[in-house]
């Protein structure tokens, strides 16, 4: 025979098995049980001091909950169906080890505003980590781009070779990209830092609480001043999934660089052995696993977004039950996004070595210096657009003999126009190109270096 539920009393008859199942969350918003038993013990200690229970209460639940602490964490509690969900599993347990005490703890507080608590205290313990993960990553793509400040790597546009850059200042596009993954965390954290405690189901409660008091008890910047809109509230959770979409936007890019740069068309980098795997019918093949998953894995995160906007749009004020189905896709996309930071981490640290003799070739065998020398023109009084246009027709004529910029002759260059000198060869040269786009935020050699210097502040 089932146990009893918390609500049972207004039912004739026991709940049907399958909808029992369909119904309960013990199997996912166990995640949530650390949070609920520290909240529960700010709430014993309200009650308490609201003299709503006795001290000697107080001491009962706070050690009855504990205990319920060390026995989960010891694997000695693991509740299942017949506990509907989290909440109800530890009140039962609690009231078995402390009986009566045990019923109290609920006085003042329904399911509503218990499980946007945990939620709340979850997911702000989660972006601390996930926060402290940027960092990581931030710091090892620093670490590879102070070794290749002066290492060229071509830059596209449309996929197409534009520009010889720096692969540091590559790197460092990336950084800015996690730099503003941590800040927009940084800024939800604060309007997750909120406390539904108190709001009872959805009009408060008569008993005199004080909510600021389990507030600042469990961390929070203050209360939510609506009790509706405390215990219904999920903007928090679609503004972290919408930011832990971005971070999988912003590691998806990357990976889908990484893909292409080892594939043997580029032969930029190599991926060691690992950091990758095998082909069980091709042996020659090194396949680049960590960045194809994280490049897969990011729909999936895309999705709980999507999921959660629509869960909402159309949800009455206050708590619905729909809303357990906020959990289960918050929870994954929490394990999807520090999982991805996690093995990029461990590939940009240790699973990645740059053919930098390939680079240098790379960056020589193209027109991705015609710029330069229209730059070279407009810099000699040449107005731009005509030097553009003049460029244009170089690089047509040379494709069509086979030459590239740097084989023509002296001659040639001054034949094509007279302001052409010797000097024209240097600032062409790959390693001058680059160096040359000193402008703020470019890919000049001493600005990448200023940058490097700015970013190793902001992780420090």
């Amino acid at each position: 025979m089932n146990p009893q539920k918390t609500w049972s009393q207004r039912f004739e008859s026991s709940l049907n098995p399958e909808i029992e199942r369909f119904n309960a969350s013990i199997g996912f918003d166990i995640e949530l049980i650390e949070y609920d038993l520290t909240g529960s013990i700010a709430h014993a200690k309200m009650l308490a001091k609201t003299g709503i229970i006795s001290e000697d209460d107080r001491e009962k639940l706070i050690s009855g909950l504990e205990t319920i602490r060390q026995e989960y964490r010891n694997g000695e509690f693991n509740p299942g169906i017949e506990s509907e969900d989290v909440h109800f599993a530890v009140e039962r347990r609690l009231t078995e080890l402390v009986g009566d005490a045990g019923k109290k703890l609920h006085t003042a507080r329904s399911r509503n505003d218990q499980v946007g608590t945990d939620t709340r205290l979850y997911l702000r313990d989660r972006i601390a980590r996930i926060r402290q993960q940027i960092r990581n990553f931030q710091t090892v793509l620093l670490d590879l781009a102070e070794r290749h400040v002066e290492t060229p790597i071509p830059g596209y546009t449309h996929l197409q070779r534009a520009q010889p850059i720096s692969l540091a200042h590559h790197l460092l596009a990336y950084f800015e990209m996690s730099q503003r993954d941590w800040e927009r965390l940084g800024e939800i954290a604060k309007r997750v830092n909120v406390s539904p405690l108190g709001c009872g189901a959805l009009a408060g409660t008569t008993f005199p609480i004080d909510r600021h008091y389990t507030a600042e008890l469990l961390g929070f910047d203050r209360p939510y001043a609506n009790s509706l809109d405390g215990v219904s509230d999920r903007d928090f959770a679609i503004e972290f999934l919408n930011a832990a979409s971005l971070i999988m936007v912003h590691l998806s890019r990357l990976s889908e660089e990484i893909i292409l740069w080892a594939s043997q068309e580029f032969s930029f980098v190599r991926l060691k052995d690992n950091c990758a795997t095998g082909s069980s019918i091709m042996p020659q093949k090194k396949n680049p696993d960590v960045p194809e998953l994280v490049r897969g894995k990011a729909g999936r995160v895309f999705g709980h977004l999507q999921g959660m906007l629509v869960l909402m749009k159309a949800l009455p004020l206050a708590y619905n039950k729909d809303l357990q189905e906020d959990k289960e896709a918050l929870f994954d996309a929490v394990k999807t996004v520090q999982g991805c930071l996690e093995a990029m981490t461990i590939l940009f640290r240790e699973g990645l070595e740059f053919h930098t003799q390939r680079l240098a070739e790379a960056v020589a065998e193209d027109f991705s210096n015609a710029t330069d020398v229209a730059d070279y023109l407009a810099a000699k009084g040449v107005p731009f657009r005509e030097a553009y246009n003049l460029v244009g027709k170089v690089v047509r004529t040379c494709l069509e003999s086979g030459k590239l910029l740097k084989d023509l002759t002296l001659d040639e260059w001054q034949a094509l126009h007279p302001k052409f000198e010797s000097d024209i060869y240097e600032s062409i040269s790959p390693q001058q190109v680059i160096a040359a786009r000193n402008s703020f935020g470019g890919t000049g050699f001493d600005r990448v270096r200023e940058a490097l210097a700015v970013a190793r502040e902001l992780v420090r």
